[in-house]
């Protein structure tokens, strides 16, 4: 049995933690740990448990989802009442209601269903992302746009449509704008071997590593592309949930979740990262292999979510503030509560993109951009850098 430094026993689970057995309250990224430096002098406090506050907190998200995927297959140039709704879904269930006229069945089902479905999939996902990279880098300004992994993402799905590979079809697509993560993420680090991923340097390098992919995906585009195909692509490169069909929508469904699970599964390596990668270690964490397994699971989510509806940011950078806010930062309750408010949060933004300038369609990553800065503004001077 261990022993502590007078030797006498102790209890184990108390003495040697490791990310097996222990649960703990993690700061804020970028905070002072316990102990005093940086990196952290001494291992976290255990507890920090979900309480059933928080379990409350998770099921009204959950609530609020519903109530605005309903919503939003309200709204639009075109009113659905509540009954037509319910003759619509009830019809494709199979419930036997009687269906409504072609014109609007379509539009429920095969554009505004779907459209919704997707906002809250890419919701969930770029929240997760930010919500994963904060904690990994140590740094609240990190998101998969601000460090360049949508810009990385974007550049391999343009590639791929663009030069002779378009044949690979959607498959490709979402092959292609995962190579464009994963080079941006390997040009990310490269950059940063010296200061380590928890550098504040890191939305810096960012930046600019995204400056070099959106380059490159200007160049491909003037000088491979022809008008139309530009101005697609271009409109697309802003963010939209027009594109959005029940094929897409299934691979979202599928990956989504998947990497909501993997990333909820590194909760308590999440906690440690968040006190640095000293302490972490010092838990019995494998961080290289722990930061690499995250990392990998956020360039999949990220580029799903471009190869589908193009780059929107601001989505993984203010949402994970929000619920941290709300829940507290133990990524146990953390990343559930994340991923449900970046769902609810897109859901909204895609419905304003639409009605807002009817009948003209705004591209949703203008409306997240505009919401955007000023929250981040506020981001920047809470931290004291304004």
């Amino acid at each position: 049995m261990p022993t502590d430094l007078a030797g006498r026993p102790g209890p184990p689970d108390l003495l040697h933690p490791t990310a097996r057995d222990v649960r703990f309250t993690a700061p804020t990224p970028g905070t002072t740990p316990p102990g005093g430096g940086t990196n952290g002098s001494r291992p976290p406090v255990p507890g920090g448990r979900t309480s059933p506050a928080r379990a409350w907190s998770v099921l009204a998200a959950v609530l609020v989802l519903a109530a605005s995927v309903a919503a939003g297959l309200r709204i639009g140039t075109a009113p659905v009442g509540w009954g037509d709704l319910a003759r619509v879904l009830g019809t494709h269930l199979g419930l036997g209601n009687e269906p409504l006229p072609p014109l609007t069945d379509s539009l429920v089902w095969d554009l505004r269903l779907p459209r919704i479905l997707m906002a809250a999939l890419v919701g969930a996902s770029l929240a997760v992302c930010g919500t994963v990279l904060q904690a990994v880098t140590r740094n609240t300004l990190a998101d998969p746009y601000l460090i360049g992994v949508s810009s990385g993402a974007s550049t391999g799905a343009v590639v791929v449509v663009v030069l002779p590979l378009a044949g690979a079809g959607a498959l490709g697509v979402t092959g292609g704008a995962l190579a464009g993560a994963l080079l941006s993420f390997a040009l990310l680090t490269a950059l940063l071997r010296r200061t380590g991923l928890d550098s504040v340097r890191i939305v810096l390098t960012g930046v600019v590593v995204g400056q070099l992919f959106t380059a490159l995906t200007s160049l491909v585009l003037m000088s491979s592309a022809d008008a139309d195909t530009t101005r697609a692509l271009t409109h697309w490169l802003l963010g939209s949930m027009a594109p959005a069909r029940w094929d897409a929508v299934v691979v979202c469904a599928i990956v989504t979740p998947l990497g909501l699970v993997a990333a909820w599964l590194c909760a308590n390596a999440l906690d440690a990262l968040a006190f640095g990668a000293d302490t972490a270690a010092s838990l019995g964490i494998d961080v290289r292999r722990t930061r690499m397994l995250l990392l990998v699971v956020t360039a999949v989510l990220t580029s799903v979510a471009v190869a589908t509806v193009g780059a929107i940011g601001f989505v993984g950078l203010i949402v994970p503030h929000g619920a941290r806010f709300l829940v507290g930062p133990s990524h146990r309750v953390l990343l559930p509560c994340a991923a449900l408010a970046g769902a609810v949060f897109l859901v909204w933004t895609d419905a304003l993109a639409r009605v807002a300038f009817a009948p003209r369609e705004v591209p949703v990553g203008v409306i997240t951009a505009l919401i955007g800065v000023p929250l981040f503004l506020v981001v920047l001077r809470r931290r004291g850098d304004l």
